[in-house]
């Protein structure tokens, strides 16, 4: 009894060290309000927080409806429909996934910009000059929405998609023998049956918009991160930009919140273990299902894809610099050891969480998992005051004791850099581990203990082995994210310390978009390799459902 007990302060105590950054900024918010200190809340309302709040509101009603439309109608021509290329587009809609928001908004602004490639065709074509056209501006907030829309629209598809594969077939098979087309199935069936998955993917996709910086910065769209780091870096203003934070915090909370109120309205998902019969698309159809489908992905991966690889080809002579592969070193190793901790860590609190499964365990496991939903740069701020609060004490205490400054231990090292990633991580890694050990019968625990084993050796001799999968594609989803992660590695890094996210981002500031080219492709390879381990885990479930029915393909 001691042992659990013991366990049980250890794993609580783990836990809420994860969310310390997020504690740290409400509690310096209920500090404002109760000291009654709201004279910079009040200046940054007067002047920027309502067109913060304005460009945010807009920004996500845009994304929002942008990956709605391209995520439902390709989830359900995909699932309903046969068309040609749809097997193939079934899997590769979600390659838009492996390339990161900033780096497409780079290489449409390389592309479409007033010097870019279309824009000097079409002056070249019809001899215009400045002033005698008409061209959509790339950098605007009109722009950001329709990158963000075609990069996250895949988290619409993929929940949706696997609604629709679920839906029951009797459902769809009677409004088919009433005489319901294929829209009018989807429109009056389908579509409100898969309303909370909907919802849940939209939600997603709406938290990773208010977490992005690379684009609207790029873009030069204020908006609460944008504000943050402005307020940060460029006024030095701490407290400021702790009253951002917390604003953009409250936002994420409510988004929070409807996706988790969305997911307990599944119950109006029947699930049926006979998936219903597609629809044979022909003729115009079939040609008009194809080309809505190649649309996102053709403007979401392989345009911006091809780009990255037309500037890596041009400077060819930085794939032979020995500054980039350190660059590339140094992002790998960074990504391999925050990748190797927070599955360690995650280990920790998901078998704990199963060994010792009381209230407070599980909410404080629950309350470590939060922090994917939290934009990097509102846990880097709240990281950073919380570790140069440490750093004071212990530089106090050196001089007090040896009389000698250490200077920054934490905050200024990579411990903050990689603290944070355990915090912005720590979820991805948990949910796949937790999926792994449900698999993992409680019989077989009980088993081992009457055998005699530890705990610690019934993880290590029984469950890590049935878990190796699940365990290589943590680390694998981990790594990748580390790799991508802009915002707080830019914030947080030691001087002299770069990685490919944050080459890609000051070359692009400085408006050297091909010199971004290499360090950009670098990273799209290697965000591929989730993509295709997903891809792979859909088809599987695809051909599982299969073999239970023959598909007897219905003419529409």
């Amino acid at each position: 009894m001691r042992y659990s007990r013991w366990r049980q302060l250890t794993l609580i105590t783990t836990a809420v060290m994860i969310g310390v950054p997020l504690l740290i900024i409400c509690w310096s918010m209920l500090q404002l309000l109760w000291a009654d200190d709201l004279s910079t809340l009040s200046h940054l309302w007067d002047t920027v927080v309502p067109e913060y709040i304005r460009h945010s509101l807009i920004l996500l009603l845009g994304v929002s409806v942008g990956v709605i439309l391209l995520g439902v109608s390709t989830a359900w021509l995909t699932t309903a429909c046969r068309f040609p290329g749809q097997r193939l587009l079934s899997w590769a809609l979600l390659l838009p996934l492996a390339v990161p928001a900033y780096i497409v908004a780079y290489t449409y602004t390389g592309m479409f910009d007033y010097a870019g490639p279309v824009q000097t065709a079409l002056r070249h074509w019809f001899d215009w000059g400045y002033g005698d056209y008409w061209f959509p501006e790339v950098r605007s907030l009109g722009g950001a929405i329709v990158v963000l829309s075609l990069v996250l629209f895949p988290y619409v598809y993929l929940i949706a998609r696997a609604t629709f594969i679920q839906q029951s077939a009797t459902t769809l098979e009677a409004g088919r023998s009433l005489g319901l087309s294929p829209w009018q199935c989807f429109y009056r069936l389908a579509l409100p049956l898969a309303r909370p998955a909907i919802v849940t993917g939209t939600t997603l996709a709406l938290m990773e918009t208010l977490a992005d910086y690379g684009t609207v910065q790029h873009f030069g769209v204020t908006t609460f991160t944008t504000g943050i780091f402005r307020t940060w870096y460029g006024l030095g203003d701490l407290v400021g930009a702790l009253q951002l934070a917390g604003m953009l915090l409250i936002a994420v909370m409510a988004l929070i919140f409807i996706e988790r109120h969305s997911r307990r309205q599944a119950r109006y998902d029947q699930r049926n273990p006979r998936p219903a019969q597609p629809f044979e698309l022909h003729g115009w159809r079939a040609y008009g299902a194809s080309v809505l489908c190649w649309l996102p992905l053709v403007f979401g991966f392989i345009l911006p894809a091809l780009q990255l690889t037309h500037w890596s080809i041009e400077r060819a002579e930085v794939w032979q610099d020995s500054e980039f592969w350190r660059l590339t070193f140094n992002s790998f190793s960074l990504a391999v050891i925050a990748a190797i901790i927070i599955v360690m860590m995650a280990l920790w609190l998901a078998y704990g969480r199963r060994q010792i499964p009381t209230r407070p365990v599980r909410t404080s496991v629950a309350f470590a998992g939060m922090g994917y939903a939290i934009p990097g740069l509102v846990i880097a701020v709240g990281l950073m005051v919380f570790l140069t609060s440490i750093d004071h004490v212990l530089i106090d205490i050196s001089q007090r004791w040896f009389n000698y400054n250490p200077g920054l231990l934490l905050s200024g090292t990579l411990v903050a850099l990689l603290f944070a990633y355990c915090v912005r991580f720590l979820s991805v890694s948990l949910q796949t581990i937790q999926a792994g050990l449900g698999e993992i019968r409680p019989s077989m625990d009980e088993a081992a203990q009457i055998q005699g084993y530890s705990p610690l050796q019934v993880l290590r001799k029984i469950h890590l082995p049935l878990m190796r999968p699940s365990v290589f594609t943590a680390l694998i989803l981990v790594g990748v994210d580390v790799l991508k992660e802009l915002p707080a590695t830019l914030v947080l890094r030691p001087f002299d310390f770069n990685t490919l996210a944050v080459r890609a981002y000051e070359m692009a500031t400085d408006e050297r978009l091909a010199d971004a080219g290499p360090p950009a492709l670098m990273m799209v390879l290697v965000g591929l390799i989730p993509v295709i381990l997903l891809s792979r885990a859909m088809l599987k479930s695809q051909q599982a459902a299969l073999k239970e029915q023959e598909f007897v393909p219905v003419t529409a």
